[in-house]
């Protein structure tokens, strides 16, 4: 159980990690103009985490059962995931200014190439690599100087807290849950993850990314500065920060909830 646990939690940090760096992309598309290319981009990035994110429904329920079977109560071990999501965020926070070096530069030479393979085969070669390494900077006290901050709606960046803290914690929450059932109940528990997972994307998508995309839109536009689109970023990547040390305060509430509904 333990080597689980462990490629369970790197998996989370991951996945975390390549979600906050996504926040920064919107920075790369608004100062260079080109959106699509930058979005194109980061499509591959991202399959990183979607592909790792299909793992961990499994590894949370081999753990589990595995506590049940052995009469354990695996909750340090689901906390322990929720933490990887807090320090897996916190890392994406710290390599954002590399990482946008790094991207900006990518984006520069997909529109040369024209081809995401042949930008990966290159990325690869020991020459670049070595070049990617040296693009690692460190984050700048000036990048959060001086930000419109007032600007960004309030309501934007509490949702994205609570949002963030039912995603981390959803497919966690139900599959606790499945200890505190009744052994007929609790394939019914486990599958209820995947709804949870699913209002909770729905609320990201309906709640936070047109507001979010009309900002960087109006940016786009020259209707706003760009300093409003850092912020929005800043904001955003705190605000993911504080959901998922939220998704500690939700898990057991949750999942009582949950096994309440199904016991």
């Amino acid at each position: 159980m333990e080597r689980t646990l462990v490629i369970l939690i790197i998996l989370t940090s991951i996945i975390h990690l390549v979600d906050t760096l996504a926040y920064s992309v919107r920075l790369n598309s608004v100062k260079s103009g080109q959106v699509a290319l930058s979005f194109s981009l980061f499509n591959l990035i991202a399959l990183v985490s979607r592909t790792a994110n299909t793992f961990l429904a499994p590894l949370i329920a081999g753990i589990i059962a595995l506590s049940i079977k052995l009469g354990l109560d695996p909750i340090m071990d689901m906390r322990k995931v929720i933490l990887a999501a807090t320090f897996g965020t916190l890392a994406g926070v710290i390599l954002i200014p590399s990482f946008l070096r790094i991207f900006e530069k990518a984006v520069n030479r997909l529109e040369v190439t024209g081809s995401v393979p042949s930008l990966v085969v290159e990325a690869l070669q020991i020459n670049n690599i070595k070049r990617i390494v040296k693009n690692v900077t460190k984050p700048s006290k000036t990048m959060l100087e001086k930000l419109r901050y007032r600007e960004i709606p309030k309501r934007l960046i509490i949702l994205n807290i609570l949002v963030t803290g039912i995603y981390t914690i959803g497919v966690l929450s139900a599959s606790y849950a499945a200890t505190l059932v009744s052994g007929e109940d609790r394939l019914e528990v486990i599958a209820s993850s995947g709804m949870i997972n699913g209002i909770a994307a729905l609320l990201l998508t309906l709640l936070i990314d047109p507001k979010a995309a009309m900002i960087t839109d109006q940016a786009l536009r020259g209707k706003r500065p760009y300093g409003d689109v850092k912020a929005l970023v800043v904001l955003l990547i705190s605000s993911k920060v504080v959901g998922t040390l939220l998704g500690q305060v939700l898990f057991l509430p949750a999942a009582r909830v949950i096994a309440y509904f199904y016991s």
